[in-house]
């Protein structure tokens, strides 16, 4: 049995001693990883992109270049963060106190942005923390995510809005009588009460 592969890390990237990279990870040039970030099991951090203080990151997420995660983000397994993707944390952000005096770190509490499995935030959006984002849902390029997104939701817009569904494989679905289907992978999902899920279709045999 072979042994897994170490994390790959460019020259030029600054990845904290106190962060954890766990096996297969990639990161390119001018990357930077804070500390106590954890960078899940063959997850990849583009050129430039940035990891703060405790930011989580599952398994085989794909960072892309110039990202910002700031902290508190966590990510699960499986995301999908495109070039230029900003994660704020800070609900009023300001560089200086009422006294005028500059502001440190424990003049303000940082909120964070939560990315559920699968789920794919497209180039140049941003996410005004606290929000999060349901799994396998898809923020449109260049989107202002400004309150929860659903699971399989498909957003767009300055403000976000949900403009329909799409499935696991990212494919917008498409109407199936009282249900949605995937043109793609052919699975059925079903809308009820405003949240959308996968019908397990059931087959029969001989035997």
């Amino acid at each position: 049995m072979s042994p897994e592969p170490s994390p790959r890390i460019a020259a030029t990237a600054q990845v904290d001693d106190g962060a954890l990279l766990e096996s297969g990870v990639i990161v390119w040039e001018l990357a930077q990883v804070r500390e106590r970030a954890i960078i899940g099991e063959g997850s990849t951090l583009g050129r430039g992109a940035y990891v703060g203080p405790g930011v989580t990151l599952g398994r085989n997420c794909k960072i892309q270049n110039y990202a910002l995660l700031y902290e508190p983000a966590v990510l699960e397994d499986g995301v999908f963060v495109g070039p230029a993707v900003v994660f704020t944390n800070d609900l009023h952000p300001r560089a200086i106190n009422p006294d005028g005096s500059r502001k440190s770190g424990d003049d303000w509490h940082a909120v964070g942005v939560t990315v559920r499995t699968g789920a794919a935030i497209g180039a140049c959006s941003v996410c005004v923390a606290p929000v999060e984002i349901g799994e396998w849902a898809l923020v449109a390029a260049g989107a202002t995510v400004t309150r929860d997104v659903p699971a399989f939701a498909l957003m767009a817009g300055s403000p976000a809005r949900q403009i329909g569904w799409v499935g696991r494989s990212g494919a917008r679905l498409v109407a199936d009588g009282d249900d949605f289907r995937c043109p793609i992978t052919g699975e059925l999902y079903r809308e009820v009460g405003g949240a959308l899920t996968p019908v397990v279709e059931q087959t029969t045999g001989n035997g």
